[in-house]
C-alpha cells in the first residue's frame, strides 16, 4: 500500500476514549497542535460497561480531574441522571459522590467539547504501526497509509489491543461492543521491545425496561440535594431518574452451577486475568458458595431508551444460560434481554516499563494511559489520560514535567503504584491504597490541584480567581471562629441543649464548640453568624478542617517526613550492581523500576529498609567522590 504524508502535529493522540479524550484535550488547551484518532467517531467516550462515574475513590478521581482543569466532572454533570453521595454515614474522608449517566448524551457531549476545542483534530482512522528513530517516537502509520509526524504520541488504546470477546463457547477478535480490534499495533509494541500481558474485563447483559416487574425490586432514588463533581457547577434543573434493587435466587445459583461446565470463566477457555473486584456472576457464586444471594442493580442507561444494565451479573455465559439466569431474578421472571453480556481478553502494557510522568522509559516521546496500562474503570483512566496529555505537552513545550505525589492526588497513588509495583490484574483504584485518605478528600480536591492546573494553564483566570477567593474566606472564617467566644448565654446554652451538647460553665472560643461531634457548622451560625456569607461548600471546609485539624496535621507530618525522602533524588549514572551489600532481589527490582528517589525505591517490593540504609550511605559515597574531583 502507498504511503503518504497525511499531517504533522505537536501530540497524537491514539484512542478516544475516556483516557484518549482527556489526554487530547489538556494537551489542545495547553496550547500543543493535538491529533485525536479513533477507530469510529461514534464511539467517542463511549461506556461499554456501566453507565456511571464516579464512586469510592474513583468519584475522588473525578473532582482531582476537574481541580486540575479536565473535562469528565464537568461532562457528567451535564449528563447524568442519578446523583447520589455515598458513605454519608461515614467521615468526610470516604464520602464518594456517585453518578448515573445517560451514556448516549455522555458521548454527544464530549464529542461536541473535543470538536469545538482549538488546537484538537479529531479523525477516524486505525493506527497500525508507530514511527521510532533512533529510540524517539516520531508519529504513526494508519492502515490506509496515512503518515502523521509528531513530537510526542500517546496510546489509550483501552481493551482494543488484540481485543477478543468470549460468550460461552463463541470466541471471536473484537473490541468492546462487537467495534473492531485493534491488531497490528499490539504486534507492532511486542517489535519494540514492549512487555504486553493478557488481562480480561467483562459485562453483563442489558434488558428492556418495559419486560421488568419494578414492584419486585426495591427503588434506589437520587440525593434530594445534588452535590456535583465540577466546581464550575452551580446548579442543574435535571429530573432523575431511579435505579433499581433485587437479589439473586436459589435458582439462579443452581442455574450457575450446574452450567459451570460451559463456563469460559472454568472451562480453560479465558486465559487473561480479570478484574478481583469486579468478579462475574458466575466467579461470585463458587467463591462465596455460602452466601444465600447477590445484590443485583437495574440502572437505566439514558433517558430516551429502554436499555436497563444490570449491575452486579458480569457474565461470560452462553447467551441461553444468561437468559435462564436473569429470569431466575425476583422482577426479571419475563425479562427480555437486549444485549448479550461478554467477557473480553485484551493485552496490556506491563506498567513498571513507564517513568512516573506515563512516558515509557524504552521510547522518548511515547506516553500510555488508560486499561493499556492494566488500569480497569472510566475513572482510573481518564486520570492516567489528563497526566499523560499534560506531560506530553510539557515534553512539546520543554516545561518541567507535573507529577502528582501520593500525597496531592488519588491519581499521584494509583500512577505511582503502577510504574513502582506493576499490577498482576486490573488495577482499581480503592480509598484503602492510599496513605493519606484524610488529606485526598472528595471536599478539597480543588485546594490540592487547582494552583497546579492554573500553573500548566487548564485552569481559567476567572476560575482562579474564584478558587482565591474562596480559599481565603475559608480561612479568614476559621480565623473568626478562633478568635471569637462562645459565652455561656442563653442563645448559646439552648443551642447546645438542642443538640444534647454538654452546656458552657466558662467562655471558650466557637472552634472548640464545632468540634464537639453532634454539633455542626450550621448549629454554631445560629448564634454566631458569618459576615463572609459563606456558600454550603465554604462551610463545608470550614467545618471538615476545624472538626479533623489534629488527624489532619498529623497526617501533614508523616507527609513531610517522607518528602524529604522524595527529594533525595537517585542519580540516573547509578550501578546497581556496584552497590555492595544489596540484596539479589533489591538489585533487580531496582534495576527493573530505575526508580528517581530514595522515596520511589522504598515503595518497591522486596527492597528492604536495610537495602535502602546500604543505598543511602553509598549514594552519598558517591555524592562525596563527585565534591572531591571538582
Amino acid at each position: 500500500m502507498m504511503s503518504y504524508k497525511a499531517g504533522s502535529f505537536d501530540v497524537i493522540v491514539i484512542g478516544a476514549g475516556h483516557a484518549g479524550c482527556e489526554s487530547a484535550l489538556a494537551a489542545a488547551r495547553m496550547g500543543c497542535s493535538t491529533l485525536l484518532m479513533t477507530i469510529n467517531l461514534d464511539m467517542v467516550a463511549f461506556m461499554p460497561c456501566n453507565p456511571s462515574v464516579g464512586g469510592p475513590a474513583k468519584g475522588h478521581v473525578v473532582r482531582e480531574i476537574d481541580a486540575l482543569g479536565g473535562e469528565m466532572g464537568r461532562n457528567i454533570d451535564q449528563t447524568f441522571i442519578q446523583m447520589r453521595m455515598l458513605n454519608t454515614g461515614k467521615g468526610p474522608a470516604v464520602h464518594a459522590l456517585r453518578a448515573q449517566a445517560d451514556k448516549i448524551l455522555y458521548q454527544k457531549k464530549m464529542k461536541e467539547t473535543i470538536e469545538s476545542t482549538p488546537n484538537l483534530s479529531l479523525r477516524q482512522g486505525m493506527v497500525e504501526e508507530l514511527i521510532v528513530e533512533m529510540g524517539v517516537c516520531r508519529g504513526v502509520v494508519t492502515k490506509t497509509g496515512a503518515i502523521y509526524e509528531a513530537k510526542a504520541v500517546v496510546l489509550t488504546t483501552g481493551t482494543y489491543l488484540r481485543g477478543k470477546v468470549i460468550i460461552g463457547e463463541l470466541m471471536y477478535e473484537s473490541g468492546p461492543n462487537n467495534q473492531q480490534p485493534s491488531l497490528s499495533l499490539a504486534k507492532c509494541l511486542k517489535d519494540l521491545g514492549f512487555e504486553l500481558v493478557r488481562f480480561k474485563t467483562g459485562t453483563p447483559p442489558r434488558v428492556h425496561g418495559d419486560t421488568i416487574d419494578f414492584s419486585k425490586t426495591e427503588i434506589q432514588p437520587g440525593d434530594d440535594k445534588v452535590k456535583y463533581f465540577s466546581y464550575e457547577t452551580k446548579s442543574m434543573e435535571i429530573e432523575q431518574l431511579p435505579c433499581w434493587l433485587t437479589y439473586t435466587s436459589s435458582e439462579t445459583h443452581s442455574i450457575i452451577e450446574s452450567n459451570l461446565h460451559r463456563a469460559p470463566m472454568f472451562s480453560g477457555v479465558i486465559e487473561g486475568t480479570g478484574p478481583r473486584y469486579c468478579p462475574s456472576i458466575e466467579d461470585k457464586i463458587v467463591r462465596f458458595a455460602d452466601k444465600p444471594k447477590h445484590q443485583i442493580f437495574l440502572e437505566p442507561e439514558g433517558r430516551d431508551t429502554k436499555e436497563y444494565y444490570v449491575q452486579g451479573l458480569s457474565t461470560s455465559m452462553p447467551e441461553d444460560v444468561q437468559l435462564d439466569i436473569l429470569r431466575s431474578i425476583p422482577g426479571l421472571e419475563r425479562v427480555e434481554m437486549m444485549r448479550t453480556g461478554y467477557a473480553i481478553e485484551y493485552d496490556a502494557m506491563v506498567p513498571t516499563q513507564l517513568k512516573p510522568t506515563l512516558e515509557t522509559k524504552l521510547i522518548q516521546g511515547l506516553f500510555t494511559a488508560g486499561q493499556i496500562n492494566g488500569t480497569s474503570g472510566y475513572e482510573e483512566a481518564a486520570g492516567q489520560g489528563l497526566m499523560a496529555g499534560i506531560n506530553a505537552a510539557c515534553l512539546v513545550l520543554q516545561r518541567k514535567p507535573v507529577v502528582l505525589d501520593r500525597s496531592d492526588a488519588y491519581i499521584g497513588v494509583m500512577i505511582d503504584d503502577l510504574v513502582t509495583k506493576g499490577t498482576n490484574e486490573p488495577y482499581r483504584l480503592l480509598t484503602s491504597r492510599a496513605e493519606y485518605r484524610l488529606l485526598l478528600r472528595h471536599d478539597n480536591a480543588d485546594l490540592r490541584l487547582t494552583e497546579i492546573g492554573y500553573s500548566i494553564g487548564l485552569i481559567t483566570q476567572s476560575r482562579f480567581d474564584s478558587f482565591i477567593t474562596k480559599k481565603k474566606l475559608v480561612e479568614e472564617e476559621i480565623k473568626r471562629l478562633r478568635t471569637t467566644k462562645a459565652r455561656p448565654d442563653v442563645a448559646t446554652q439552648a443551642m447546645l441543649e438542642r443538640q444534647s451538647s454538654v452546656k458552657l460553665v466558662n467562655s471558650v472560643d466557637w472552634v472548640s464548640i464545632l468540634r464537639r461531634p453532634e454539633i455542626s457548622i450550621h448549629n454554631v451560625f445560629e448564634v454566631c453568624p458569618s459576615p463572609f456569607l459563606l456558600n454550603e461548600e465554604e462551610m463545608e471546609q470550614v467545618e471538615i478542617q476545624i472538626k479533623y485539624e489534629g488527624y489532619i496535621d498529623k497526617q501533614l507530618l508523616h507527609v513531610e517526613r517522607l518528602k524529604k525522602m522524595e527529594r533525595k533524588l537517585i542519580p540516573s549514572t547509578l550501578v546497581y550492581d556496584a552497590v555492595h551489600g544489596l540484596s539479589n532481589e533489591a538489585k533487580q527490582k531496582l534495576k527493573l523500576i530505575m526508580p528517581l528517589s530514595v522515596g520511589q525505591a522504598s515503595r518497591i517490593s522486596g527492597v528492604t529498609p536495610a537495602d535502602l540504609s546500604i543505598l543511602l550511605v553509598y549514594m552519598e559515597s558517591m555524592r562525596q567522590r563527585v565534591a572531591a574531583n571538582e
